[in-house]
């Protein structure tokens, strides 16, 4: 074996202890980070409250009152955020109060030679504000978007229908956000 070989050699194996060593550092880095949380850190927002020692997410979720929301799609978003505050079942004496302002408008999509649009996109827009009644005092504000497209047809009927398919959606995917969203916050309210 030539010196240069022993050379490449002992240097191939000094990276590879750096290497085991670095990995090593990382490691105990992250469990002291880990180890630090305790009991102030991480906790699950969904946990039960026999965990968490109070009531949990979704016991606070059905203490929120949704304000009617005008048009079509304003009671689909709110019946979508009824169900899934309460799950279905009754509503608990409200505490929270969420207003929700939306906007509506569609993007015609897939433009044809002679200038018809054979597709659209129906967007929503919503700005929404989370009021605690005890205090009338705003708790959360925020805004959220949902996008659903839908082809156009010859039949109105079928236009109608597809419309009001991507209307639904764009309202449950709002919905669904919106509930997270707030899950989170009351997951961390008193």
């Amino acid at each position: 074996m030539s010196s240069g070989e022993g050379e490449t050699q002992g240097r191939a194996m000094f990276a590879s202890r750096q290497g085991t060593i670095r990995v090593a550092l990382a490691c105990a880095a992250a469990c002291m980070l880990v180890a630090g949380c305790g009991d102030s850190g991480f906790r699950p927002m969904y946990a039960s409250s026999a965990i968490t020692g109070g009531p949990d997410v979704n016991q606070k979720l059905a203490e929120l009152e949704i304000a009617p929301i005008p048009g079509r799609v304003g009671q689909r978003l709110r019946n979508e955020l009824i169900y899934q505050s309460t799950g279905g079942g009754y509503a608990a004496q409200p505490v929270y109060r969420l207003e929700i302002i939306m906007r509506e408008s569609i993007t015609p999509t897939l433009v044809q030679v002679d200038g018809n649009s054979s597709g659209s996109v129906y967007n929503l827009s919503t700005s929404f504000r989370l009021v605690r009644l005890a205090d009338k005092s705003v708790a959360l504000t925020g805004e959220s978007n949902g996008r659903a497209a839908f082809q156009r047809f010859n039949s109105v009927f079928a236009n109608v229908r597809a419309r009001q398919d991507a209307e639904d959606r764009a309202a449950k995917t709002i919905g669904d956000e919106l509930k997270g969203r707030i899950a989170a916050y009351l997951s961390g309210a008193a």
